[in-house]
């Protein structure tokens, strides 16, 4: 299908979560993951409206930027390792999985401003997947408050797959408790506004837990693109 298709269906998937959460569509924005689709397919995603792509490897991010420069946001979604960090900086307005303080330092060595990132957590507990422990993670931000560049502005994490709605919903439920932690703690460089959680099969479950950003691959473009 024409991804301006797969986005009306998914919009309305989310106005319906919305309504069922008492929450406004314009809380929830859509991140296409092109991480396995051709620059044509990401092409085709912002002519269709998408203002924001995801991408979790350099090679694929840059590749789509020589095309499509800063027409659209850039996310980067996938683990970063350190030493790549210097490729891809300038050209990202979002890093969804900050999860060490290596990672922060050169992050903050690298860019000349403000980098809007997501610590990612792994609520799940899974061993093959990235992220801070939860009962880590308060600790963990206070201790980005000296990296001048780094801004928290979120959590993210990956709920496992699987169709037990209700332990996808514990894991979006205690993601969104850990946001509200941060958030008590008021701090200027950690506002922690947003919640990326919820892909292809599970979004309409994270809106309606309180994501505000989903991260669409296979339901989106056409190809499993998730992380």
């Amino acid at each position: 299908m024409k991804v301006l298709e797969n986005l009306k269906h998914i919009r309305s998937n989310i106005e319906e979560a919305c309504k069922q959460s008492g929450r406004s569509p314009e809380e929830v924005t859509v991140i296409a993951v092109t991480k396995y689709v051709s620059v044509e397919r990401a092409q085709e995603a912002v002519e269709a409206g998408i203002l924001h792509l995801g991408e979790n490897r350099d090679e694929g991010l840059l590749s789509k930027w020589d095309h499509l420069g800063d027409k659209p946001t850039w996310h980067y979604i996938g683990t970063m390792q350190t030493r790549k960090v210097k490729n891809v900086i300038d050209k990202i307005t979002y890093l969804h999985s900050l999860d060490r303080l290596s990672l922060a330092k050169e992050v903050n060595k690298r860019s000349n401003q403000k980098v809007k990132c997501f610590v990612q957590v792994n609520v799940s507990g899974e061993e093959s997947k990235h992220g801070i422990d939860p009962e880590a993670v308060l600790d963990f931000i206070k201790d980005l408050e000296q990296f001048e560049h780094i801004q928290v502005e979120g959590l993210m994490t990956m709920a496992p797959y699987t169709n037990d709605e209700s332990q996808l919903r514990q894991c979006f439920r205690q993601l969104k408790a850990l946001q509200q932690e941060v958030q008590q703690l008021h701090l200027e460089f950690a506002p922690c506004r947003e919640l990326s959680m919820g892909m292809s099969n599970d979004y309409r479950i994270a809106v309606e837990e309180g994501a505000t950003m989903v991260r669409i691959g296979s339901a989106l473009v056409g190809e499993e693109a998730e992380v």
